[in-house]
């Protein structure tokens, strides 16, 4: 599935095991997710974002967070001076659902505006 439709989709619930994504599938998505890399633990996505400033930084994460509380699905970030780390994953079903890529597919198309 290209990013950008990835992009236009919602999030919709996903508990239980069996919305868990497995690791063929979890490969074909990153490889179309420029930048993203699957965590050490393998149940979360990953991707460290550059910004000139802490203000700009600022910007992502409300941007990140509005849109996060839009699709009821909430990433990990970590931040400071001039960037932030993104982290998804779905605790519901205990690895990576489809959401998480839909939701990291959102975070590129907000920084390509």
């Amino acid at each position: 599935m290209h990013i950008d439709d990835l992009a236009q989709q919602h999030c919709t619930p996903r508990r239980g095991s069996e919305h868990a994504l497995d690791a063929a599938t979890v490969a074909g998505l990153l490889a179309g997710m420029p930048g993203w890399s699957l965590a050490n633990d393998g149940k979360a996505i990953v991707k460290d974002f550059r910004f000139d400033d802490f203000h700009r930084t600022l910007g992502f994460i409300n941007a990140v967070g509005f849109m996060a509380n839009q699709e009821d699905h909430h990433p990990d970030l970590e931040a400071g001076y001039g960037h932030c780390k993104v982290l998804w994953s779905t605790h519901d079903v205990g690895g990576l659902s489809l959401n998480d890529f839909i939701c990291a597919a959102r975070v590129e198309a907000l920084l390509a505006r």
